[in-house]
């Protein structure tokens, strides 16, 4: 079966040739599942499949919209990833010793996205733990770029992008901590959006077997992933909104509307590149063609700016506080080994593996400490934004990497402009957005030579997500955004 017209059509586009009876659901997850069938071997995105409950989805889809009855998402086909709790299927995060792991209830965003009336057809594969920006495990084995198959397609939603790259549905559901929304999308020409902290509620997005328990789980967020922008708000303001079992909190997070809804109204502050960690030149070249680009289509752009937060003290508290929320979950024997390398590091050491280390062990006392460095970067970020509506930044300092699976990440490099850099290092630029919590659009803005995508991230205000979410729509609009794999592009 060849690609259909509706292969690659946006999920607005998509609802709108439902509700006109041009396409029925059942077509729609046929079409997904049959691309599935005839790409995946190559590519590993799909680590679970559920097409009989998904088709039964999609015939139920069907008869409501027979009956005229109208929801977010009805109809759609969509893919999970693999941490995300869905009843009767396995969540392991690729952990072998929870290969066998199956909830019985779903997970708060799922049955959000199953009341919308999403057609889910399956889950996507992640690295062990989520920690990787590579999507392998010994479960599940390799996740490949579909635009090249011996590069990495991302992680550790990486199942998901490469999924939303290969024609797999128009809409995904990840999750982002160091990266993992926006750094899988980069490296699959793909859409994704990191929310404000807090925004879209994590519970049944739960390393098993723990109990799918409202929990405050520091710095992570779950987020939407797309082909395009505008279908990003779509899914977005599915699973947005708190959980009803912390109505008792007292909080409840609202969006605000855009700032601006032209591109000529926007005030963009432009980042290439940082000593902290390079970008490579064809990074650099993207994000300077775009900066241009905006300028000639009116919008205020600048450079440079004593407004932005100082890049390398942030990244070195983001290295802090990330690794003492991580490490909570390390075997003793690892957590013993950490300590006594910690304090064998000499005071002056301040590069970002130390600092790393130094998180794993990191005191209540210390932590408390690294909070009030946290609330003074906010600060720093609400000033900025009275003078910008949104920053633009790398994601990452390359496009997708060849596989490397060797075990000790801290011994891993990666090649920028022919340097090695030590491979964590590169947390630095998603953390110009997860330290303070605030939202941050991925979007593609075209290929490095060699053909592998590249893009951008958007770093918006606190509760601010329509504004760069807006950007990224009028930048696609304007530009021009995904393409099709040319391998996968049938």
């Amino acid at each position: 079966m060849a690609k259909s017209q509706w292969s690659f059509k946006t999920a607005v586009e998509l609802s709108s040739a439902l509700a006109d009876r041009k396409v029925s659901a059942v077509e729609l997850a046929e079409d997904a599942i049959s691309r599935i069938e005839r790409h995946d071997a190559k590519i590993n995105a799909i680590c679970v499949r559920d097409f009989e409950r998904g088709l039964a989805a999609a015939r139920a889809a069907d008869a409501e919209l027979a009956r005229g009855v109208k929801k977010p998402l009805l109809g759609l086909p969509v893919t999970v990833k693999e941490s995300y709790n869905i009843a009767g299927l396995p969540t392991t995060w690729g952990i072998p010793a929870q290969k066998d792991f199956t909830p019985t209830e779903d997970a708060l965003s799922i049955t959000r996205v199953k009341d919308a009336g999403g057609v889910i057809l399956g889950k996507t594969n992640v690295p062990l733990g989520l920690g990787d920006w590579q999507s392998y495990n010994d479960i599940y084995g390799t996740t490949n770029n579909p635009f090249d198959l011996g590069r990495t397609p991302g992680g550790s939603s990486g199942g998901s992008s490469a999924a939303l790259a290969a024609g797999y549905g128009p809409l995904s559901l990840g999750s982002d901590i160091g990266g993992s929304l926006r750094v899988p999308a980069f490296y699959c020409g793909v859409y994704a959006h990191k929310p404000t902290f807090g925004l879209v509620p994590g519970r049944g997005h739960t390393p098993p077997p723990f109990q799918p328990l409202p929990l405050d789980r520091d710095l992570a967020v779950v987020g939407p992933m797309a082909r395009s922008a505008a279908d990003l708000s779509l899914l977005l303001d599915t699973i947005a909104g708190p959980d009803p079992l912390e109505a008792g909190k007292g909080y409840k997070l609202a969006l605000l509307p855009p700032r601006q809804t032209a591109l000529k109204d926007f005030r963009v502050l432009v980042v290439e590149t940082d000593p902290v960690m390079p970008t490579d030149k064809t990074v650099r070249g993207t994000i300077d063609t775009l900066a241009g680009n905006l300028g000639k289509a009116g919008a205020k752009v600048e450079r440079n700016s004593p407004l932005l937060p100082n890049f390398a003290e942030s990244s070195r508290l983001y290295m802090r506080m990330l690794m003492s929320f991580l490490a909570a979950s390390f075997p003793p024997e690892g957590y013993a080994g950490a300590q006594a390398a910690a304090a064998a590091l000499s005071t002056d050491d301040t590069s970002l593996g130390a600092e790393r280390l130094r998180g794993i062990v990191l005191s209540h006392r210390d932590w408390l400490m690294a909070d009030g460095g946290r609330a003074r970067l906010r600060a720093q970020w609400r000033e900025l934004f009275k003078t910008y509506d949104a920053v633009i930044c790398p994601i990452m300092p390359t496009p997708a990497y060849p596989h490397d699976h060797s075990d000790d990440q801290e011994k891993r490099r990666i090649k920028v402009d022919d340097k090695d850099y030590v491979y964590p290092d590169q947390l630095s630029w998603p953390g110009i957005a997860t330290l303070p919590g605030l939202p941050s659009t991925a979007i593609p803005t075209g290929f490095s030579p060699d053909g592998l995508p590249v893009g951008v991230q958007i770093v918006g205000p606190w509760l601010e997500d329509r504004t760069p979410l807006k950007l990224a729509e009028l930048i696609e609009r304007e530009f021009g955004g995904f393409k099709p794999p040319p391998m996968f592009d049938d």
